[in-house]
């Protein structure tokens, strides 16, 4: 059977349904371990031997340990909170045939179009509502299979098994309701929320699955579920850093929105979130910029998503010799061209953390003629350059609403997060 780590994992997911709710679960864990919320709007009196998190956006947040004595540099994971979806359009009723009302969607992120046809979908993100003077976010889920999208049949689309360009625009619009539906959405959104739709000014809404998550296999030996990626990587290096403790260094574990869309917003792995964090960590404790920069030289961070195991379907997708298997450990990811961080310095560290804590590994490299895609390390680095791994767990399916992954995996990754967190190696050579 599965471990409780991946249980957990399936229930956090199944509770996220957004990005948003992804950082409020993460806060509601964070405060109830005593950890103290911070806002950067705020001024910061840090204290050491103490825990903090803070969020941008609602949809990232940083969470640290800081040591009860002066530091030597920051261990940091980083995952990312967004995963592919379709994001509801301003003013999103729309009439068609005069017998339905369908919704105005665009698609958000590099998605696989097909697996979004023919299940129950609902909608959940966050409203920006008037609240006397001031205005406030909220969370909604509509919890209930609110939505559809239907395919063309077979007898009008002889050719759909020859395979299909989707048009974003003409093919991808879920059906809310039929004609009488019109003028109801954001209604019951509202009612969701429990607010009232006349004080909602904005929104940032999205469709999500709502097929639960599941385990199967001969011996229960894999998951399905929404968000594998990156919530599988999310939760898992939450549950290592949660129990761990350093004596040397600041524990840090990052999560940040927008990696599918190339993570370019002010909430995103190439904002300053990461870099102004840190800087006021350092300020807060009083130390110096000298100090700052020679903290940096002293840190690590592993980048933390996830990863393509080889499928059985297509064997020839994979590289000739680095071909990842779900539960067979953690993925370390190279790519020459540098996608991905990974060189022998990282690589060594990292593997000599999973040596410690028995956790095994494995590695992953595209095929040489084939492209692959690029995660939250190379970019984060960006605006702060320490040595990074980039690392992920197998899974199949990658993109599509409804994932496939080990279910020995999310544990193998908790053990060794808990492992580097503690780590106190020195790195020789660099």
């Amino acid at each position: 059977m599965f471990k409780d780590t991946t249980k957990n994992m399936l229930e956090f997911i199944e509770c996220s349904p957004s990005c948003f709710h992804v950082i409020k679960n993460l806060k509601d864990m964070l405060s109830a371990e005593g950890f103290t919320e911070l806002s950067e709007s705020d001024m910061w009196n840090l204290e050491e031997g103490h825990k903090y998190f803070v969020t941008r956006n609602g949809s990232s947040i940083i969470s640290f340990k800081i040591p009860k004595a002066d530091f030597k540099g920051f261990y940091m994971i980083a995952s990312h909170s967004d995963s592919p979806s379709f994001k509801i359009k301003e003013d999103p009723e729309m009439e068609a045939g005069k017998a339905y009302v369908k919704l105005n969607v665009e698609k958000y992120g590099g998605m696989l179009c097909a697996p979004w046809f023919d299940r129950p979908l609902s909608v959940a993100g966050r409203l920006m509502v008037r609240d006397k003077k001031a205005i406030k976010s909220i969370l909604v889920d509509v919890d209930r299979d609110m939505v559809m999208l239907p395919s063309l049949a077979i007898h009008m689309n002889r050719e759909a098994n020859d395979g299909y360009k989707y048009n974003a625009q003409n093919d991808m619009l879920p059906i809310f309701g039929d004609d009488s539906s019109k003028g109801k959405f954001m209604a019951q959104v509202a009612a969701a929320a429990g607010v009232k739709e006349k004080d909602i000014l904005s929104h940032d809404l999205f469709l999500y699955n709502r097929v639960k998550p599941s385990v199967w296999g001969a011996d229960n030996e894999y998951i399905s579920s929404a968000k594998l990626d990156d919530l599988e990587c999310c939760y898992g290096t939450f549950e290592g850093f949660l129990p761990a403790t350093n004596d040397k260094h600041v524990i840090m574990h990052c999560v940040f929105d927008n990696e599918e869309v190339g993570s370019g917003t002010k909430q995103g792995a190439a904002s300053t979130f990461l870099k102004d964090t840190l800087e006021r960590i350092n300020d807060s404790l009083g130390r110096s910029r000298e100090q700052y920069h020679t903290a940096l030289a002293n840190s690590f961070m592993i980048s933390a998503d996830n990863a393509h195991a080889i499928h059985p379907n297509h064997l020839d997708k994979a590289d000739p010799v680095n071909r990842p298997v779900m539960n067979k450990g953690i993925v370390i990811k190279y790519n020459a061209n540098q996608k991905y961080t990974t060189d022998a310095v990282s690589a060594a560290v990292f593997k000599a953390i999973c040596d410690n804590a028995k956790v095994p590994y494995q590695t992953f490299t595209n095929r040489s003629d084939m492209a692959g895609g690029s995660t939250l390390g190379n970019i984060s680095n960006t605006q702060v350059a320490v040595n990074t791994v980039d690392i992920g767990l197998a899974q199949l399916a990658m993109h599509s609403p409804y994932e496939t992954a080990g279910a020995k995996d999310p544990e193998y990754l908790a053990i060794a997060s808990k492992e580097f967190y503690s780590y106190n190696a020195e790195i020789e050579g660099v």
